[in-house]
Formats: C-alpha cells, sequence, structure tokens
C-alpha cells in the first residue's frame, strides 16, 4: 500500500504531488491499467505469424536503407 505522510509545515498541495509521484513510480496505476481486461495468452500459431512478419519487415527495412543511400 502506498502512503504519504505530511511532513512538518508542508502544504496540502504538495503532500498530493508527493503522493502522485510516489504512485507514478511504483507503477501501481499502469499494472491496474494493464490488467483492467482480462486477455486471453497468445496462440502459437499468432506468435509464429508475428516472427515470420517481423523477419519480412526487417528485411525490407534493411533493403530500404541499402537502397537510400
Amino acid at each position: 500500500m502506498i502512503y504519504a505522510v505530511k511532513k512538518q509545515n508542508e502544504s496540502n498541495e504538495r503532500l498530493i504531488s508527493r503522493f502522485k509521484k510516489t504512485v507514478q513510480r511504483s507503477r501501481t496505476l499502469l499494472n491496474a491499467k494493464q490488467h483492467r481486461f482480462h486477455e486471453q495468452p497468445p496462440r502459437k500459431r499468432y506468435i509464429r505469424q508475428a516472427a515470420v512478419m517481423r523477419a519480412h519487415h526487417r528485411k525490407n527495412r534493411q533493403k530500404a536503407q541499402y537502397y537510400s543511400s
């Protein structure tokens, strides 16, 4: 659990900003947003297909880079 204790002579705005910064650094909200909806793990076919497409795009980028210079 994340919390922020008010320091002596600290304004409420400063306390809130310090708390927000702590939450952001801990990635609590990021994890909550990622796990908001259930996602099924990718199938083997999809993983293989993605690997083939990555290789294809990588090859095209190298070819374009070679001919552009």
